[in-house]
């Protein structure tokens, strides 16, 4: 016995939400499926603000999806009449000599500025001293770092999208099915068999887009590939906020050669006296249900003095919050977005590597498109093949 439906979506954070708003506006019959109550804070998809992009350095086959995106978010806006995209400008900032890397990418200031070239996305190259001229909450700039700026990035709000997004899903008629654990993803013949806490689902196609609980559901060859990491998010008091202007853009600033050597950050939001910044790491692994969610003072400590000291305005050193997420992360800090090598009806959105909340409404749209239409060639860059085989 069980229930039968034409799309069960396993995991309901950013990526199954908008799969979930996708199908069902396409006329599908749509059961999502998750262990918690989206959103929440136990994943990747939480934390008030994710930065978002269109140039995206990390290569050219991303920049349709945040173009898409940033239409879909205007479009569910007009729908809800929630606020989701704050579209306060993107800076990112490289040094003016040596290496630097971002997600695994060398010089991501040159390869930002080709993707804006190439699709025709508004944006600005500068010096460190122009920079600095222009936004003086970044204080730390010398003069000679290469900057790009894009006046049309900023940050949306990952709660309220994933909770708009499922609440138009559910409006249109899916079944969004909160705490129940997915126990198994089994395909049988033409069909998909997803075991839950609470019983069993039969559907056309699974997506399975469960972040750091991913590898676990999967297996071969998603278990080898990816890798769960701690990240923190840090809140700390601002001094002053004359420096933050209603201009102030989001941030990425590589101050050193490796992918460890830089921050990002968000502007305070209205009337909010806190700064967001946040590093990452990718030395510790952990599991999904082994996060260590407790962050220690030390750690914030450790990133105002690493990382803020003399570099934005009037950041103190009080803490008004930390929160640790998830990071799931492929070899090559890249997307899966395909089908699982051994069940073609089985559809992997996993690993994002930490860049993925950006795309994700746009992501819900291809993947919809790719299952209704069978045209997965638009995906094909994010294919698990790339690794090689199982």
């Amino acid at each position: 016995m069980g229930i039968e439906t034409d799309i069960v979506l396993v995991g309901l954070g950013a990526m199954g939400a908008a799969c979930a708003w996708q199908f069902a506006k396409r006329g599908l019959a749509v059961v999502g499926v998750d262990r918690f109550a989206p959103p929440h804070d136990l994943g990747s998809s939480h934390g008030e603000t994710r930065i978002t992009r269109q140039a995206v350095g990390e290569g050219a086959a991303y920049a349709p999806l945040v173009a898409a995106s940033h239409r879909i978010w205007r479009e569910l806006e007009a729908e809800t009449g929630d606020k989701l995209f704050e579209a306060c400008g993107a800076i990112v900032i490289a040094p003016g000599s040596g290496e630097s890397s971002h997600h695994g990418k060398p010089d991501f200031v040159a390869r930002s500025t080709e993707v804006a070239v190439a699709h025709g996305i508004p944006h600005e190259t500068m010096t460190g001293a122009e920079a600095k001229r222009r936004f003086p909450q970044f204080v730390g700039l010398t003069g000679d770092e290469r900057v790009y700026y894009e006046p049309g990035g900023g940050y949306v709000f990952p709660e309220r999208c994933i909770a708009a997004q499922l609440a138009r899903a559910a409006e249109l008629g899916a079944e969004i099915r909160t705490g129940e654990e997915v126990l198994s993803v089994v395909q049988e013949g033409e069909r998909v068999v997803v075991e839950t806490t609470k019983g069993r689902i039969v559907a056309g196609h699974a997506i399975v887009s469960a972040g750091g609980w991913s590898g676990g559901l999967l297996g071969a060859p998603y278990h080898r590939l990816l890798t769960v990491n701690r990240q923190v998010l840090h809140w700390f008091e601002l001094d002053d906020m004359a420096a933050y202007r209603p201009d102030s853009p989001v941030f990425i600033w590589m101050h050193g050669p490796g992918d460890v050597d830089y921050l990002y950050g968000f502007p305070p939001l209205p009337g909010d006296p806190r700064i967001k910044v946040a590093t990452e790491q990718y030395s510790e692994a952990t599991t999904a249900d082994a996060l260590l969610r407790e962050v220690a003072p030390q750690e914030s400590q450790e990133m105002h003095r690493t990382h803020v000291a003399g570099r934005l305005a009037d950041a103190s050193t009080r803490v008004a919050k930390a929160a640790a997420c998830l990071y799931t992360v492929t070899p090559d800090n890249g997307f899966i977005i395909d089908r699982h090598p051994a069940m073609d009806r089985v559809v992997a959105i996993s690993a994002c590597s930490g860049h993925g909340f950006k795309h994700s409404a746009g992501i819900g749209e291809a993947v919809a498109k790719a299952v209704v239409e069978n045209d997965w060639a638009p995906l094909n860059p994010f294919s698990v093949s790339r690794f090689g085989a199982a």
